[in-house]
């Protein structure tokens, strides 16, 4: 249940500037999830997010390396709606049952490239940015072009909005997604 402060809006009752957003991601999604609902109070914040997402989605990550950024921030953050939401997404990309699992997880990951990923953007939440050099030369090494790193950060600060925004408006799973319930580990 959302936090009584904050309105899951619909059409009628959001923001003007709102609208136009919603009946995209409608359009997009074939309903209206509750955490655009929710972040349509802002219509700067949800415009600023989903700008932010589909300009993350045009980097030259491929899809299942922008899912580990996004699980890893998603996990890290502790948005119970981004990782089953994602859990979905990573599912239509074919991201395996064992990686899905380490994800959800926080751990290592089965394939050295992508556990390369998941460190470094690990590193760069904790050093926020000012990745150590023994850190930045491992992801390199495993294959990664800096201007990987740059699309890392860009996906970090995407996903800060989206998993911030969910936590402090308290944003539901949807049905659809119930069946990818996730809570942190205690």
């Amino acid at each position: 249940m959302s936090r009584p402060v904050f309105t899951a809006h619909t059409p009628d009752t959001a923001p003007a500037a709102a609208r136009p957003v919603m009946a995209g991601v409608h359009r997009k999604q074939g309903h209206l999830p509750t955490a655009v609902a929710l972040m349509a109070e802002s219509p700067q914040l949800l415009k600023g997010f989903l700008d932010a997402n589909a300009v993350f989605e045009s980097t030259d990550l491929d899809p299942v390396a922008r899912e580990v950024v996004v699980f890893t921030v998603a996990t890290r953050n502790e948005c119970h709606l981004c990782v089953a939401m994602h859990t979905a997404t990573l599912s239509r990309h074919d991201g395996t049952a064992e990686l899905v699992e380490a994800l959800r997880a926080g751990a290592e990951l089965p394939e050295p490239r992508l556990e390369a990923l998941r460190r470094f953007t690990l590193a760069v939440l904790d050093h926020r940015g000012a990745v150590p050099d023994e850190e930045l030369d491992a992801f390199l090494a495993a294959g990664w072009q800096p201007r990987h790193a740059l699309d890392v950060v860009l996906g970090v600060g995407t996903y800060t909005i989206s998993t911030f925004a969910n936590r402090l408006t308290g944003a539901p799973l949807d049905p659809p997604l119930a069946a990818y319930a996730w809570e942190p580990a205690a």
